[in-house]
């Protein structure tokens, strides 16, 4: 249903992420995916949402000037919150353990914003989902660190992996925005910049 309104603009993915990259796929949208090259800082201050919102614009800017009339440009980000904190990307096997300690049995947020951006507008938006994990047992965690090396998601792990088959509890919210990308949203967002 979305392809033909998109048929008179070209799609560009700005994420290296193959499950961002399925997303889209699976929606039925035709794309190209690049690659972007964005230091990915933001200032301290910034808390939840606000840090998405700035880093899925910050890899808009990289292209923004490149933009041709008939392309829309994809760019994301996605970040775990738990207890006031971030959670990022784990450097290192020490950190994914840890972050995975924090997160067993209590519940954290995925905040995922998208940002869609042409020669002449860009729209934002940001959707939250609560994730739940039950009490993971030391072993589980190093066996998940071990086996799959969780060093490109946030919060240390993947929802489609292993451990967000036997580990999470509950889920309130877009489960495709734990993945990496809030798919109905984004549908709605397309649909309207496409008119």
């Amino acid at each position: 249903m979305l392809q033909p309104l998109l048929s008179d603009y070209r799609i560009i993915l700005a994420s290296s992420s193959p499950r961002r990259r399925e997303l889209l796929e699976q929606m039925g949208i035709k794309f190209e995916q690049r690659s972007p090259e964005v230091v990915e800082n933001f200032p301290a201050r910034l808390k939840g949402a606000a840090i998405t919102d700035y880093l899925a614009r910050l890899k808009a800017e990289a292209y923004k000037e490149q933009l041709k009339e008939d392309e829309i440009l994809i760019t994301a980000d996605t970040v775990v919150w738990h207890e006031g904190r971030l959670l990022g990307k784990p450097g290192n096997d020490e950190e994914a353990l840890k972050m995975l300690g924090l997160l067993s049995d209590d519940w954290h947020e995925v905040i995922t914003s998208v940002c869609c951006t042409t020669a002449r507008q860009q729209r934002l938006l940001h959707e939250t989902t609560l994730v739940k994990f039950r009490k993971l047992r030391e072993d589980e965690i190093a066996w998940y660190v071990a086996e799959y090396h969780p060093f490109d998601k946030a919060g240390g792990y993947g929802i489609q992996d292993w451990l967000g088959l036997v580990g999470i509890s509950e889920i309130s919210g877009s489960y495709t925005n734990v993945v990496g990308l809030p798919t109905a949203s984004l549908y709605e967002l397309l649909r309207n910049m496409a008119r």
